[in-house]
């Protein structure tokens, strides 16, 4: 019985036909047809759960124009208000505006102005060189 089994599977064998395994890839930036860009893009976008919020603000002319107004405004009064609290220019030494503390002074780099927001703990330096 195992005699027959065997030329059984002998006989099977030498009809058995192989090939060679070649991988081909699919996306085209892997070296894949370019013709199946088109097809995996629809592909993945059907797929996508995710959708985008798409919220444009759109200031009118009237509105950028009140922005900028009463960004010149403001920017006009602080320079009023360091010039009248500081005079005609920086001055080494420590300054308090409200929750801000200013300390000044000179270096070999130039003039540094250390900026520390007492309520927040933020802090920021500033060096203007020679």
């Amino acid at each position: 019985m195992k005699t027959l089994i065997t030329l059984i599977l002998l006989a099977f064998a030498g009809t058995c036909v192989g090939q060679q395994l070649r991988y081909r890839p699919v996306n085209p930036a892997f070296g894949g047809d370019t013709f199946n860009y088109n097809w995996l893009l629809s592909s993945a976008n059907s797929q996508n759960k995710f959708t985008e919020d798409r919220t444009i603000d759109e200031a009118s002319t009237l509105d950028d124009f009140s922005d900028n107004l009463n960004r010149q405004i403001l920017g006009q009064l602080s320079r009023a208000f360091f010039s009248s609290q500081l005079g005609d220019g920086l001055q080494a030494g420590n300054f308090s505006f409200g929750t801000l503390a200013l300390e000044i002074f000179d270096t070999a780099e130039g003039l540094v102005i250390n900026i520390l927001d007492t309520s927040t703990g933020e802090q920021t330096q500033v060096v203007i060189p020679n």
